[in-house]
């Protein structure tokens, strides 16, 4: 590690959370119960295929979909409350809701991301194009048995809810985010060789593309130089050093 990238990390200063219900988890529930209310009202909509809307909800489903992950993403860090039972209870709730997954899988393997990155042992990265190292993260992070429960949580919720409603607003938003967050926050910042100790790249600084994309984690070098600043403080983090991303 060089000295410039030392004295970038020491002026980073993390952001605990304060106390069980800080800014960290009221965040947290405004994106889970965004989506919830989101998710609810969609479903009960008569749309037709011809009304512009339609598509502009299905980017806001995605948004909110990448939302769950990246609150979930925060709760791996601590950092949705002080309050541990709160901050995974956090991060439960948004990966299940996701797609099924389990919380303490995804915490071990992204742990294993911080501390082996851009190795071997890194469960993120691969030595490959878009597409091969977009399948291998799927294939890293999704069971088996994620694929037949929604499966039949789909089967079984189209008796009662129209299927376009369903594949439009609950199946396309959550593939479309899986899209979004391999992009802006994996392959994009990982892609290539890099000469710092994160073998990472940061995001040009425009801080409503910033969210718009990922929630501001295209600024993913300072995400690794300061993993406990939760993504509504990632704006706020210092420029990386020059020449060092």
């Amino acid at each position: 590690m060089s000295l410039i990238e030392q004295k970038h990390i020491n002026s980073v200063t993390s952001t605990p959370s304060s106390g069980g219900w800080g800014a960290g988890a009221f965040f947290a529930v405004l994106i889970i119960g965004g989506w919830a209310l989101s998710t609810i009202l969609l479903m009960q909509w008569h749309f037709s295929f011809t009304n512009p809307l339609v598509y502009i909800f299905v980017l806001v489903q995605m948004h909110l979909y990448t939302g769950l992950f990246i609150t979930a993403h925060d709760a791996m860090h601590g950092t949705v409350s002080a309050n541990k039972t709160i901050n995974n209870a956090a991060g439960f709730i948004a990966t299940f809701v996701y797609a099924a997954f389990w919380y303490p899988k995804l915490y071990t393997k992204h742990h294993q991301h911080h501390q082996h990155v851009h190795t071997e042992e890194d469960p993120d990265y691969h030595q490959g194009g878009f597409f091969s190292w977009y399948t291998r993260f799927i294939r890293n992070y999704l069971s088996i048995w994620q694929v037949v429960w929604m499966a039949v949580l789909f089967n079984i919720l189209k008796i009662w809810i129209s299927q376009p409603n369903l594949l439009l607003f609950w199946v396309a938003p959550s593939l479309l985010s899986t899209l979004q967050l391999f992009y802006f926050g994996t392959y994009q910042p990982h892609k290539g060789e890099h000469d710092n100790v994160y073998h990472s790249r940061t995001q040009k600084r425009n801080h409503v593309v910033a969210f718009l994309s990922c929630y501001f984690f295209g600024y993913h070098y300072e995400h690794h130089a300061s993993p406990g600043t939760p993504w509504w403080r990632l704006w706020k983090a210092p420029l990386p050093p020059k020449g060092g991303v």
